[in-house]
């Protein structure tokens, strides 16, 4: 049947690399299969942000912050559809998790505020760093062996029922490795699959596709052989953010709404409370008049630009030509050709209930989720980018416990199965929270790993 190892991690993005590193610190023997020909994944297109509290960044800042605030604000965004324990879990681990990322040479630059949380909790990091640097924690410990252009294809159990056997093909060969420990599924998502996007999200086939070419949902296919339930299929969204270009080699994209931007159709019109997650905006947005959107702003939010930011710095964007300007609001309605009037009246109307107060039209009373202040836009120059909902990740996918087993469909574990990251479901809900994707890749890729290797001992 091939070589034995304690573990057999399949996918090596956030979730993979980190449990390959937390079973190599506890001298387990693992094998890591990557069907593409680099690491990192999906990983390496998020939007660079980590979602922890109560760290040192934050306290260096004077955020104060917790696991239970952090834990209020995702089940707030996720509508109560969330799993609660899974989330519980991301609370409990969270700060231990950073702390252990940290150590393990992850480099964490600053703290942003951003979609879903109640004060600032992003944790920037540069994707391609932190996967290196898990790649060598695990790598170095010489217990820990990868192979690259590895495509699994079958998963299969043992005498005792329990998941054991992975068949895959690697180099021409089909080969047969056993994990007596068991087998964690880490493949991400199915971005990339137009069959299982049309099955189960056919809503979003105006959403353009860029998610990791490697996506496609073979993961979930081979828990689902094996008896996994299956999680959050109907809360599927798409990402909003993204000028239309970036289905090419450049994933351009800019969340200026949550400095300030209001958000238009191409009649000029707002349709949406711009602080709420920019996954439920991004549904508004799909179903506007020809799909065409525009982030609108001025110069007091061109300012708040984060210059080497992926999601904040705009002069980037003005120099690539993605980004109109205009020195009057009439001039940047030719440009973008919407109804001049219609974008003064819409701006005016604006402005005044936000010195007023309140938005009378969709209620928007902050920046992003409980944090900041709106202002009125009003300081020439004026800028527009057009904005697209794109299939970045899917956050959909089997239905897993607090330690990472796989559940069926009447909430068993099946034995020897573990799953993190993208793959999992149950835990984003009805919305989902920037940071929150790469922070239980992170938390529960460990937990599996803990898991996985107290149930056998190590041999």
């Amino acid at each position: 049947m091939g070589e034995t190892y304690n573990l057999i991690i399949v996918g090596a993005g956030m979730a993979g690399l980190c449990a390959a590193a937390e079973a190599a610190a506890q001298g387990a023997a693992v094998l890591v299969l990557e069907k593409e020909a680099d690491f990192g994944g999906s990983s390496l297109l998020s939007g660079r942000y980590m979602a922890f509290a109560g760290t040192d960044l934050q306290q260096q800042e004077g955020i104060n912050d917790g696991s239970r605030f952090l834990v209020d604000d995702m089940l707030a965004v996720g509508q109560g559809k969330n799993e609660t324990e899974l989330v519980e879990a991301y609370g409990e681990h969270q700060l231990e998790t950073y702390e252990w990322l940290v150590s393990k040479g992850v480099e964490f630059h600053k703290v942003q505020a951003v979609s879903g949380h109640s004060v600032p909790r992003g944790h920037t990091i540069t994707p391609k760093q932190a996967i290196m640097a898990l790649y060598r924690a695990a790598a170095g410990s010489g217990t820990v062996s990868f192979k690259t252009g590895a495509s699994v294809k079958r998963l299969r159990k043992d005498e005792n029922g329990r998941v054991s056997h992975v068949i895959f093909e690697h180099g021409g060969q089909t080969e047969t490795a056993t994990a007596e420990n068991g087998v964690l599924l880490t493949s991400g998502g199915f971005s990339r699959s137009e069959d299982l996007l049309q099955n189960f999200a056919p809503h979003l086939s105006g959403a353009i596709r860029i998610g990791g070419k490697g996506n496609v949902g073979d993961g979930i296919k081979l828990a689902s052989e094996q008896g996994a339930w299956l999680r959050d299929f109907p809360y599927l969204k798409g990402t909003y953010g993204f000028h239309p270009s970036a289905d090419g080699p450049r994933k351009s994209q800019a969340l200026a709404f949550y400095k300030g931007a209001i958000i238009i159709n191409k009649f000029a019109e707002r349709f949406v409370n711009e602080s709420i997650s920019y996954k439920l905006i991004g549904t508004e947005a799909l179903v506007q008049p020809d799909g065409i959107t525009y982030q609108i702003w001025d110069q007091a939010v061109m300012d708040q630009g984060v210059p080497g930011d992926a999601l904040y710095d705009f002069e980037k964007l003005v120099a690539l030509g993605l980004i109109e300007q205009a020195d009057s609001v009439e001039i940047l309605a030719e440009i973008i050709e919407v109804p001049a009037e219609q974008l003064k009246a819409t701006i005016n109307e604006y402005n005044r209930d936000i010195q007023n107060g309140r938005d009378q039209k969709f209620g928007r009373s902050t920046l992003t989720h409980y944090f900041g202040t709106p202002a009125p836009i009003g300081n020439a120059p004026f800028y527009a980018m057009r904005t697209t909902v794109a299939m970045l990740a899917t956050y959909a996918g089997v239905s897993v416990d607090p330690s990472a087993q796989v559940l069926n469909a009447f909430n068993e574990p099946i034995e020897g199965l573990y799953a993190a990251g993208e793959i999992a479901g149950g835990f984003h809900g009805a919305g989902y929270m920037t940071g929150s994707s790469l922070g239980k890749a992170a938390i529960f890729g460990r937990i599996a790993v803990q898991t996985a290797l107290k149930k056998q001992a190590v041999l």
